[in-house]
């Protein structure tokens, strides 16, 4: 199960109602904010465990179905772009089927999103949104031990599936 944790923003923006998920895996655990990039209207999720971002564009008030399937097949295609095995890709999202809206609950995750936000103003320097993904999850931070957030995370998805 993922669990999407939105900021108060997206929550109202979205007209979802959050509910309690604590004892989930940081693995499944997302949170999410509103960003504007070139004045267009983006949404952002950080991942809890590896601070992996992915941006997504093109979702409107109200399209929580529709954020949720580019979702996956953006993550999908970002981490084929990275080199994951399509066989690793489709175990987690196979996992994370099932979709729970929560409150975000980590300063932590929260401030690496604040952070990742403002590296990813200037989007003009990049071919498309995979390339600009690909140098942001590239950025070391502190709270996964100074370490490249994609090598975190495929650690993590290989540790968990193999």
């Amino acid at each position: 199960m993922f669990v999407f944790r939105f900021t108060q923003i997206l929550l109202n923006d979205m007209k979802v109602s959050p509910e309690e998920n604590e004892f989930i895996s940081p693995l499944f655990s997302w949170h999410a904010n509103i960003i504007k990039l070139n004045n267009r209207k983006h949404i952002i999720l950080i991942n809890d465990l590896s601070r992996l971002s992915v941006i997504i564009d093109g979702i409107r008030s109200s399209q929580f179905h529709k954020l949720v399937d580019k979702f996956r097949i953006t993550l999908t295609e970002y981490l084929k772009t990275e080199g994951m095995e399509q066989k690793l890709i489709d175990l987690y999202i196979r996992d994370g089927q099932e979709i729970a809206i929560s409150k975000t609950n980590n300063r932590s995750v929260l401030g690496t999103m604040k952070e990742v936000t403002l590296y990813s103003t200037d989007v003009n320097d990049f071919e498309n949104e995979y390339e600009l993904m690909k140098w942001i999850n590239r950025i070391i931070h502190k709270p996964i031990d100074y370490k490249e957030p994609i090598k975190v995370f495929k650690d993590a998805i290989q540790s968990n599936y193999l």
